[in-house]
């Protein structure tokens, strides 16, 4: 059964098998750092005031990608690369980030059964993806059956995180993906709050939901408004048809939460490792991935006048400056802002 993506993740997870050990090494990292004492742990911003970024609220931030003419991402631009415009009026960008300088990470973990123990075996590797970014990044954990629980709130401490990864092992009971995606999404604040932060959920979930009140779009909108982009790791069910196993669909929306939010979709496993009770589910490939996608991206931010601020939806642009890029194409993970001003 073919899915989105699936056949990307899989030519992303050849390529880089290469780098398997420095993925392990990072782990290994984690684990370290996840020993230390509770007085390495950093709860608070540096001691050294001038390494701290204060930021207006009325800060408009637009996060981007770049690709080629064969979809590839790329990387090395500057500021002078790109030009924005608000509602089209020049605006000059006062902030830009490249990579992952500050990302803001919420692990959303369906917790009603058929991931339970996907979700224990990896948690230090879904964990080592975060020591990829940059030193003000934070993490989040949340739980969801039929309702979400933000388990951990966002935190720079490892050790407090990692007990957000303790699944319960409870009945089975009915399971409200969509509605947990949008408390995720809200999990982030007020849209001025750390506005210069790039933020990303990453679900991992059977993608069965069959208790939400509300649908993948009203997420999905959210998710775009708020600069929100999810990395969905579908693990599918498979059920026995015409004496062969298939995987089950997954609920109608699913999907879109990555398709449409500037993350992506992968599959995990397939009908053999579904028969096999033993079978090892190695993710350290797709957070490989996310990390170097993270990597590719960029953050490009203004501050609105007060003309610009007018009520109303405000459609933000973003161009590449340079007549030689024109074989580039620019994606935007936002294509505007709601000024209530």
């Amino acid at each position: 059964m073919n899915f989105p993506h699936a056949a990307n993740a899989r030519r992303l997870v050849s390529s880089r098998r290469n780098r398997t050990a420095l993925f392990a090494a990072s782990i290994f990292a984690l684990q370290l750092q996840l020993c230390q004492p509770s007085a390495n742990a950093q709860d608070t911003p540096p001691a050294d005031s001038e390494e701290v970024v204060r930021v207006r609220t009325d800060l408009v931030v637009v996060p981007v990608f770049v690709t080629d003419s064969r979809g590839r991402r790329v990387s090395g631009l500057t500021r002078t690369d790109f030009e924005v415009r608000d509602d089209g009026r020049l605006v000059e960008p006062n902030y830009f980030a490249a990579g992952a300088e500050r990302v803001t990470l919420l692990f959303l973990l369906d917790a009603s059964g058929s991931t339970r123990d996907i979700i224990n075996e990896q948690r230090e590797t879904a964990l080592a993806v975060f020591s990829h970014f940059g030193p003000r990044s934070r993490v989040a954990v949340m739980q969801f059956r039929e309702r979400p629980e933000l388990t951990v709130p966002f935190t720079n401490d490892l050790r407090v995180a990692r007990k957000g990864f303790q699944l319960a092992a409870l009945p089975d009971r009915r399971t409200a993906i969509f509605d947990a995606a949008l408390a995720a999404v809200r999990a982030f604040g007020k849209e001025g709050e750390h506005a210069e932060e790039r933020r990303i959920v990453v679900l991992l979930s059977d993608g069965l939901d069959t208790a939400s009140e509300l649908s993948a779009a009203n997420a999905v909108a959210e998710a775009r408004a708020a600069g929100v982009s999810f990395y969905v790791i579908h693990v599918p069910l498979y059920e026995p048809s015409e004496g062969h196993l298939v995987a089950r669909r997954p609920s109608k929306g699913f999907r879109d939460l990555a398709e449409k939010t500037g993350g992506q979709l992968f599959v995990v496993g397939d009908a053999r490792t579904a028969l096999d009770p033993h079978a090892e589910h190695d993710l350290r490939p797709i957070f490989q991935s996310i990390a170097e996608d993270l990597l590719g991206q960029y953050l490009l931010g203004y501050h609105a006048s007060e003309a610009e601020r007018r009520p109303g939806f405000h459609r933000v642009e973003v161009r590449l400056t340079k007549t030689d890029r024109r074989k580039l194409r620019v994606r935007q993970l936002r294509d505007g802002y709601e000024s209530k001003q």
